[in-house]
């Protein structure tokens, strides 16, 4: 399973550097993250490819020459310690944002080292918090007192690989001396300390994540945990004015009356002290409809921002409360008719950043000031990709059972109205993940300018249409979201969009399973198959890293019923010898820690083994599940995929 076919070709080297420019342009918005008087971003370009954690002031940002200010060099860091360090993100104690716990990956692992930080010095803090490699989670309880979750030795992680013991470690003391706060169970997913902000401080609590989409939660108050007695789904969103804010996963009955899965309600903190729920304490805030669900719930200094999805498109709702009693959530008529979402907010104040962007046409980062009600655009990206004369279309397939799927097709007019064009269909379809309009740069570039079209398929399993739509392709039901898949695809080839042979499908995670299981049922409706980082043996999927925690979303192997019919649509176990199949690149990260690797390896030596020659396999030996630690490694990705879909589809 070669490569060579690929980089050999002449045009190879311009399409990686195409890729490469794009991903390191300058022109990219700084998107950040409001910490006290400082806007902090993360930012990668051609100098900075492992990147750089900077920071500026609303005031500069509003300025075309932002200023920032270098809080820590990744390349610098990397350099000095001999390490491939890739930044995973940053735990910082509020009010003051003096001090914060950075997470660093070797190689883009979900696995990170943890150390503390001082943002004042711009410095790793001496003798600090520290943590080796390891699925840790941490969280400030105060400046001197933090919670840790992470690997403390035998029988302290889940079957999932991830923390089961919650420790309150206190500044100067040996982590292996601090008395565990929390224990959880074995089959569980994982436990953790974490806070929760608003403007008057913070609660903090700790949760046991039994499965994917359930959990228990406790106060943790004067040293003690006090049992929060909602419902297991119900996601906790955020602590406002006295009351939990949850997104409900299900249906509720509280008394005689039951509240819809998919309603944002706020529940007053007494039910800790009562042990149980009224109906009084229970107020909705927020119901979605059938053809939408909620995104993001964000809490400010006086208001919830409610970030929902209307038939696949952003709009944003806020929640006041007033004398006592919360008040039916608000529209924003912000930008009514394009997708919007919330992209940052402070608990200490009621303004906001949001962003407009649409496949086609570049984003617009907007910062909102509350107190006017005016809207201001921060930072607009310039045009990465000739759209002239593209449109986006959204269209309706009818699954096997009926149910109406929605799809967005994209690209030149005359190419549309042409048709038989080649084709590149994306989708994901799994744990309520929503797959919504977002600039395609180098879709757009390296596809749509070609001639090609481009195609998202909203299946169920996402999370689009809210929990009724993700919870449709759970378990047993799974084949429905790969019915869905093959029924848009049916449906481009029925408008005469496209045809079989000239029909690409690209899928990654999740989405790898996906295509890989589409590929082995309708193998004559694809010509080729990009599947990356996938999941393909469903049942092993459970002993591999991180997969026992994601039998609520697929079902456990080891039950007789279900290993029949996860083994119904599992890509390895379905592949045969007799059969023609597309073409298929298989792309894998042999750092990748949640989803092993193997499976891509096995499914690419049994098809070898097989005869099966149309076959393509890439093992990047950084990256982690993003296959890619950096922003050179992610332009060869991304080139060699291009370079794949020319060879199948363009020639």
């Amino acid at each position: 399973a070669s490569l060579s076919k690929l980089t050999a070709s002449k045009d190879f080297p311009k399409i990686e550097k195409a890729a490469l420019e794009i991903l390191q342009s300058k022109d990219k918005i700084p998107y950040t993250k409001v910490m006290g008087p400082y806007l902090y971003n993360f930012w990668q370009d051609e100098k900075s490819v492992r990147g750089v954690w900077r920071r500026t002031t609303l005031k500069s940002m509003m300025q075309k020459n932002t200023q920032w200010e270098t809080v820590l060099d990744l390349d610098q860091l990397a350099k000095v310690e001999n390490e491939n360090w890739v930044y995973k993100g940053a735990a910082c104690l509020s009010p003051e944002y003096k001090l914060c716990l950075i997470n660093l990956s070797r190689g883009g692992k979900d696995a990170s080292v943890v150390r503390e930080f001082d943002l004042t010095s711009k410095s790793f803090v001496k003798n600090g918090f520290y943590l080796k490699e390891a699925k840790s989670t941490v969280d400030w309880i105060n400046k001197d007192q933090i919670f840790v979750a992470t690997d403390f030795g035998p029988d302290t992680l889940t079957e999932s690989g991830y923390p089961m013991v919650v420790k309150v470690w206190k500044r100067g003391e040996d982590i292996s001396k601090a008395p565990a706060l929390f224990t959880g169970d074995k089959k569980d997913m994982v436990s953790y300390g974490y806070k929760m902000e608003n403007s008057e401080g913070q609660v903090t609590l700790v949760s046991k994540r039994v499965g994917f989409f359930t959990s228990r939660e406790w106060l943790f108050d004067n040293n003690q945990l006090k049992s929060i007695p909602i419902q297991d789904s119900a996601k906790l969103s955020g602590f406002f004015k006295d009351h939990f804010i949850l997104d409900l996963r299900d249906d509720w009955t509280v008394g005689e009356s039951t509240f819809n899965k998919g309603a944002i309600l706020a529940v007053h903190k007494g039910i800790v002290e009562q042990q149980k729920v009224n109906l009084a304490d229970v107020v909705v805030l927020f119901e979605p409809n059938a053809q939408s669900s909620t995104l993001a719930i964000d809490v400010q200094k006086d208001f919830l921002l409610i970030n929902a999805l209307e038939n696949v498109k952003g709009r944003i709702y806020r929640v006041a409360f007033s004398q006592g009693k919360f008040l039916k959530a608000q529209p924003l008529n912000l930008l009514p008719q394009s997708h919007i979402t919330v992209v940052d907010s402070s608990v200490e104040s009621n303004d906001f950043y949001f962003k407009q962007e649409d496949f086609l046409k570049p984003e617009t980062l907007y910062f909102y000031n509350s107190q006017k009600s005016k809207m201001t655009a921060l930072k607009s990206l310039p045009s990465q990709f000739n759209n002239q004369g593209m449109l986006v279309q959204q269209k309706w397939a009818t699954s096997k059972d009926g149910t109406k799927v929605p799809y967005f097709l994209m690209g030149k007019k005359s190419v549309i109205d042409k048709k038989n064009a080649p084709t590149l269909l994306y989708g994901y379809g799994g744990f309520e993940v929503s797959v919504t309009p977002a600039y395609k740069n180098l879709v757009g570039k390296l596809w749509l300018e070609k001639n090609g079209l481009y195609v998202i398929a909203n299946i169920r399993g996402g999370g689009e249409f809210g929990p009724r739509w993700h919870q449709a392709a759970l378990q047993k039901n799974r084949q429905k979201a790969y019915d869905d898949f093959i029924s848009v695809a049916e449906d481009l080839i029925k408008t005469g969009m496209t045809s079989k042979d000239r029909l690409a499908i690209q899928g990654g995670s999740n989405g790898g399973l996906l295509v890989g299981a589409v590929m082995v049922q309708r193998p004559d409706l694809f010509k080729s198959v990009l599947c990356h980082v996938p999941l393909l043996d469903m049942i092993r999927f459970s002993q591999l890293l991180a997969g026992a925690s994601w039998i609520a979303e697929y079902g456990d192997p080891r039950d007789p019923e279900m290993n029949r019919f996860l083994r119904s649509y599992s890509p390895y176990h379905n592949v045969k010898s007799e059969v023609k199949y597309p073409d298929l690149f298989l792309l894998t990260s042999t750092k990748d820690d949640r989803v092993h690797p193997g499976h891509a390896r096995k499914m690419a030596a049994k098809m070898k083994e097989m005869g099966h020659k149309n076959l393509h396999y890439y093992e990047n030996t950084e990256g982690g599940h993003a296959a890619s630690a950096n922003l050179k490694q992610s332009a060869r990705m991304r080139a060699l995929t291009f370079e794949f879909l020319y060879q199948t589809l363009l020639q």
